[in-house]
């Protein structure tokens, strides 16, 4: 049976893709070596900096962002080499049994999935390896299974404090374009991104970010790379183009977010972020529900994680309010799946949206049954009211 209205994706991933990037994807493909496609190019490798800031490189893949984890460690590392990763959450277990699986030896400091990496805790192993075995540290910006958040500028100071030689390596598929990240200023070597979650885009395009340092380390890991080879790219990359078929539609549609996101202001998408995430947290608090991450300071803007009452499923609920509000909300993954329900506020996304969100959350706990007291639209519109948004410009 048809429902009226427009669904609403509210998962942390991929989002709500604008209409503007819809009809920039849309466009008709044309010649990926002939001499328009320079300019697509160009704007995109050029464009991506601006939203890395970073004066430094970016290379673009056709792939979901697990294949830019993959490019990250096979251009900069050898077979057999130490990475140090910490768990965040299930994206940093991910990554770090990629690279066990690739055939690199990953020490993981082991956490409790309610906050972002601690510093202290990466500074101390690093001071312990007087060898300097470890090549990299591996580190989850956002978070995506927890809604948390790491300090990846405390990161590097906690590197550079240990005097240690570790790249930095940050996987912010989640968090680029959304909250606040900062390439060069945080002195990070190589991030990871992917074009769906705050660039608006379909799944299809991964990033790389990569430091002068990591380039020239990649010229001697001996990892075996062919797709994802750096290298390869640097120089049809100079004049626009790719080693190999790129995704046109979704450059069309990338160079489009970008103008998007510089038409509001990065600083003004961050702030909108930050809003809607402590909008969001009030609302869980005063549903009486907890929210997972637990460390002041480092919830994320991207999305809210919300721990179940003790006896009730989360894919239970999260199926009923799906059933009858049309509003599909992220699962908990592999440790906390059924224990949590996770709220995408990312994107292309405004305070009426958020509300509406929330609404159907909050009719989505009564029809299931859910133990909660009711407000937390109120209290999240409450929030919204005393922390302005940015006004729009009149007509």
């Amino acid at each position: 049976m048809r429902k009226a209205g427009r669904h609403f994706l509210q998962i942390p991933g991929p989002s709500a893709v604008p209409d503007r990037i819809l009809r920039a994807i849309s466009m008709q493909t044309i010649d990926h070596r002939g001499p328009d496609f320079a300019a697509v190019g160009q704007k995109a490798l050029e464009g991506m900096k601006s939203i890395f800031q970073t004066q430094q490189n970016v290379f673009i893949f056709p792939s979901s962002g697990t294949g830019a984890w993959e490019a990250a460690l096979v251009n900069t590392m050898s077979p057999g080499d130490t990475v140090l990763m910490y768990e965040t959450g299930h994206f940093a277990t991910l990554w770090q049994k990629m690279a066990k699986k690739i055939g690199l030896n990953p020490q993981f400091i082991e956490g409790d999935w309610r906050g972002g990496a601690d510093p202290q805790a990466i500074e101390d192993r690093l001071r312990a390896d007087t060898a300097h075995e470890i090549k990299a540290v591996c580190v989850v910006h956002n978070e995506t299974s927890t809604g948390s958040v790491s300090p990846i500028a405390e990161v590097r100071a906690a590197i550079d404090a240990a005097g240690h030689p570790a790249l930095l390596m940050v996987d912010s598929i989640s968090g680029l374009a959304s909250v606040p990240f900062e390439f060069d200023a945080w002195g990070v070597d190589v991030c990871v991104s992917g074009s769906q979650k705050g660039l608006m885009l379909p799944p299809g395009l991964s990033f790389n970010a990569a430091s002068d340092r990591a380039l020239e380390v990649s010229k001697s890991a001996t990892m075996t790379r062919s797709y994802w080879d750096w290298q390869d790219m640097l120089g049809p990359n100079k004049t626009g183009y790719f080693p190999y078929t790129p995704g046109t539609n979704l450059l069309y549609g990338l160079n489009e977010a970008i103008d998007m996101l510089h038409e509001e202001g990065l600083e003004n998408v961050f702030e909108r972020h930050r809003r809607h995430g402590a909008a969001t947290r009030a609302a869980v608090r005063t549903w009486g529900l907890e929210v997972l991450c637990a460390r002041q300071g480092q919830e994320s803007g991207v999305l809210t994680a919300v721990l179940m009452p003790e006896g009730h499923s989360a894919d239970a609920f999260r199926a009923t309010t799906l059933a009858h509000y049309d509003i599909s909300l992220g699962n908990g993954l592999s440790k906390v799946a059924d224990k949590v329900f996770r709220i995408g506020h990312l994107g292309d996304f405004n305070d009426l949206m958020l509300v509406a969100t929330l609404s159907g959350v909050e009719m989505g706990l009564a029809k299931a049954g859910v133990p909660h007291s009711t407000g937390g639209v109120q209290a999240a519109m409450e929030h919204l009211k005393t922390h302005d948004a940015v006004p729009l410009a009149a007509e």
